[in-house]
C-alpha cells in the first residue's frame, strides 16, 4: 500500500494496513540530530519516511530578505513581508517581531498591490532554498528549508508522486497571514473596530493562494490534498471570539475549503492552540482534517475522537514533552493510550502535537516512531 492510499483511506475514515505518519521537526532539532547520527546528505522526511510531501508558492509581498544585525546569539533580518524580526541563531523558538510593515490602511493598500499572482512565485527548479534562508528575491518560506520538500521544486514533486507519497499544496491564510503585516495587538483591535479592513486582508491573501494553486497545477504540480495554515488559538482558548470568526474569517475559510474540495482535494487545517470551540463550524464547512492538536492547549486526542471522530479526521495530538522525557515509558504511555483508540475506524494520522523541538534527541525520536509503527498497525 502506498502512502497516498494510506492517507486517503484515513481521511475517508477507513482502516488501512496502518495509520499514516508525518511530522515537522524544528530546524534546531534537525541540527541536533545531525550531530547525533542523522546523515548530513539526506532530508529528514526521506530518512524517517514521512508520508506527506509539502509544496507551495511564495504568497508574501516579496520584499527583499536581508540580514541587518548578527551576534553570537541572535540574528536580525528584514522579512519578505516588509517587517523586521529577530531570531535565535538556531531558530529554536518563535521569533521576536521588531517592526511591522502595515500601520495604516494606506500602508495595507500599498502592500496589497504587491499580492499579484505570477510564475516567479514558484520555485520550479528547486533552486531557491539551498541551505540559506536569505534570498534577494525576498523568499523566506514559512516552510523551513530542511523541514519539508518545499525546497525540491517541481522535480521533487514528481519524485514524491513516483514514491507514492501524499502530496499537498500548502498555503497560509487568514489571521496568521495578517499577523505578518500588522502587529498582533493592532490586529486584534482592528478585528473589533474595523472588520471591513480585516476582511479585505483575509480575502486578498486567500485569492492569491487560489491563483497560485492554479499556476502550479497548470505548470505540472499534482496534488492529493490542500494543507491550509492559520493559527486561531493559544493555550487557553481562541485568539478572538467565535462571533468575530463568523463575521470576518469564516467566509474566507469557506471559500478556501470550498474551492479545494471543488478541485477534488481533501483539506487539512493546521491551527495551533485550543480551537475546540470552532470544531462544529469546521465540520459544518466541510473541513476534512484538523492538525496538530496541541496537548498543552487542552486538545485531547482521545476526547476529540469520541466527540467528533465520525465527522472529522485528526492529525497529531502526541505530546512532544513526552518524547523528550528521559524515561522512555512516558512516551510509550502517551502513544499506547492514544493511538489504539484514535485509529479505530480510520480517521487518524500520526503527527506530533506541534513541531518536534530540539529537546528531543535523535534516539528519542527514532524510538517514538518505532512506537507509532507498533501501535499504529491495524
Amino acid at each position: 500500500m502506498t502512502a497516498r492510499e494510506r492517507f486517503l483511506m484515513a481521511l475517508e475514515h477507513k482502516e488501512a494496513d496502518r495509520i499514516p505518519m508525518h511530522d515537522t521537526p524544528w530546524n534546531a532539532a534537525i541540527r541536533r540530530w545531525r550531530s547525533e547520527g542523522l546523515p548530513a546528505n539526506i532530508n529528514p522526511s526521506e530518512y524517517f519516511d514521512f508520508e506527506m510531501a509539502v509544496f507551495g508558492a511564495d504568497t508574501s509581498p516579496r520584499f527583499s530578505v536581508k540580514t541587518v544585525e548578527e551576534n553570537k546569539e541572535y540574528i536580525t533580518k528584514t522579512t519578505q513581508y516588509g517587517g523586521l524580526r529577530r531570531d535565535h541563531k538556531n531558530y529554536s523558538s518563535t521569533p521576536e517581531i521588531i517592526d511591522y510593515p502595515v500601520k495604516t490602511r494606506d500602508d495595507w493598500e500599498k502592500i496589497k498591490e504587491r499580492l499579484k499572482p505570477s510564475q516567479d512565485r514558484v520555485d520550479w527548479k528547486g533552486s531557491w532554498l539551498t541551505g540559506t534562508k536569505e534570498d534577494d528575491r525576498g523568499f523566506d518560506s514559512i516552510l523551513e528549508t530542511d523541514r519539508t520538500d518545499q525546497r525540491l521544486g517541481l522535480p521533487g514533486s514528481r519524485k514524491a508522486r513516483e514514491q507514492g507519497r501524499f502530496t499537498v499544496y500548502a498555503t497560509p491564510f487568514g489571521y496568521d497571514q495578517a499577523q505578518s503585516y500588522v502587529r498582533s495587538e493592532q490586529l486584534l483591535m482592528l478585528i473589533a473596530t474595523d472588520p471591513e479592513w480585516v476582511r479585505d486582508m483575509y480575502e486578498a491573501d486567500a485569492q492569491l493562494s487560489i491563483e497560485m494553486y492554479e499556476i502550479m497545477k497548470k505548470g505540472g504540480f499534482e496534488f492529493d490534498g490542500a494543507f491550509i495554515l492559520c493559527d486561531l488559538g493559544y493555550r487557553n482558548g481562541l485568539l478572538f471570539s467565535p462571533h468575530h470568526y463568523d463575521e470576518q474569517l469564516r467566509p474566507t475559510f469557506r471559500k478556501l475549503v470550498g474551492y479545494f474540495k471543488g478541485q477534488g482535494l481533501p483539506v487539512i487545517l493546521h491551527s495551533c492552540g485550543c480551537v475546540k470551540e470552532l470544531i462544529p463550524r469546521f465540520i459544518e464547512d466541510e473541513l476534512t482534517c484538523l492538525q496538530p492538536l496541541e496537548v498543552k492547549a487542552g486538545m485531547d486526542l482521545v476526547q476529540l475522537k469520541k466527540d467528533f471522530g465520525d465527522q472529522l479526521t485528526f492529525m497529531g495530538g502526541i505530546d512532544t514533552r513526552a518524547m523528550a522525557d528521559p524515561d522512555p515509558s512516558v512516551i510509550e504511555k502517551e502513544i499506547s493510550t492514544k493511538i489504539p483508540f484514535a485509529k479505530k475506524g480510520g480517521g487518524y494520522i500520526y503527527h506530533s502535537d506541534h513541531s518536534v523541538p530540539h529537546t528531543v534527541s535523535f534516539e528519542q525520536y527514532k524510538h517514538t516512531l518505532e512506537l507509532v509503527m507498533h501501535y499504529g498497525v491495524y
